[in-house]
């Protein structure tokens, strides 16, 4: 009892900023080990092609440069990929929270035995590899003539069972007595879904849209199959053409990448509290 006493007024006196010490200088020490790398990536792109391999290794530029940037930039249309990559991301993450909210609606309100049946069908796509679908999808893409073109990329993909799944089960937490009250009101199905179902579902709409812009952004298997023209090309897509046959010209590939980031670095910077809130939904694929 005594050695029990003197443990436990022991845990009393020691102050509660030295209690959590140890698990905050372990998280520190977690935090540094996923710094260093991406602090390596980004310092590299700096480095003249000459050091970047040279022994010993060093993390910080000897010689500071931005050429890897600026033949990055005049060898490559990075304007025009980015443009492709742009109206790809945006068109289809605005017609992917239309959509999904729609069918989530559908499926939440509407009473139907069908409409479960469905809703179990496109729940049981997600247990599919993306990879397994390829086929059949390119070959719809190639027979309507959308074969090498934005399009082609666009209408596959706007279509999300996340993201349907979200809405839908959104929906069904908000009242049916809400929606009773805006028929009787004259208010039309659509006139109801427009303007009182989708802006309470905004949380909902602006999760999915800041996932699925993440996703089209960083697409590159389904771009690489559908697209043939290089100014066609998305980043992701681009980014693989740099890579030759023979040698790599990392300076150039490095400086790229960092390019290509920015818009995804500008996206967690302004929507960082929604992401963060966003953890539950980690899990899902698109």
């Amino acid at each position: 009892m005594t050695s029990l006493r003197s443990a436990s007024q022991t845990r009393k006196s020691t102050p509660k900023a030295f209690r959590g010490l140890p698990s905050t200088l372990l998280l520190w020490l977690l935090a540094l080990g996923f710094l260093i790398p991406v602090a390596w990536f980004l310092l590299s792109s700096f480095k003249p092609g000459s050091e970047l391999f040279s022994l010993p290794l060093t993390l910080f530029p000897e010689n500071w440069t931005v050429s890897g940037y600026e033949t990055a930039w005049n060898r490559f249309n990075f304007a025009q990929y980015f443009l492709n990559t742009s109206i790809v991301a945006v068109v289809t993450t605005v017609l992917t929270v239309l959509v999904s909210a729609m069918t989530g609606y559908a499926f939440a309100k509407y009473k139907a035995w069908w409409l479960k049946v469905f809703f179990i069908c496109i729940l049981a796509t997600t247990m599919l590899p993306t990879e397994v679908i390829m086929p059949s999808s390119f070959a719809v893409v190639r027979d309507l003539g959308m074969y090498n073109t934005l399009a082609g990329i666009i209408v596959p993909s706007i279509i999300t069972a996340t993201g349907i799944f979200m809405f839908r089960q959104y929906f069904k937490t908000i009242p049916d007595e809400l929606l009773e009250a805006a028929r009787i009101d004259g208010v039309s199905e659509f006139g109801a879904f427009w303007r009182i179902m989708l802006p309470l579902a905004k949380p909902i709409a602006v999760v999915l849209a800041i996932f699925s812009f993440q996703w089209r952004w960083n697409d590159y298997i389904w771009p690489l199959i559908v697209l043939r023209d290089p100014d066609r090309y998305t980043l992701q897509v681009a980014l693989r053409s740099i890579v030759g046959a023979d040698n790599i010209d990392w300076s150039v590939l490095l400086s790229a990448s960092v390019i290509s980031l920015i818009p995804m670095v500008v996206l967690f910077a302004v929507f960082q509290r929604q992401i963060m809130n966003a953890d539950v939904n980690s899990g899902l694929k698109d």
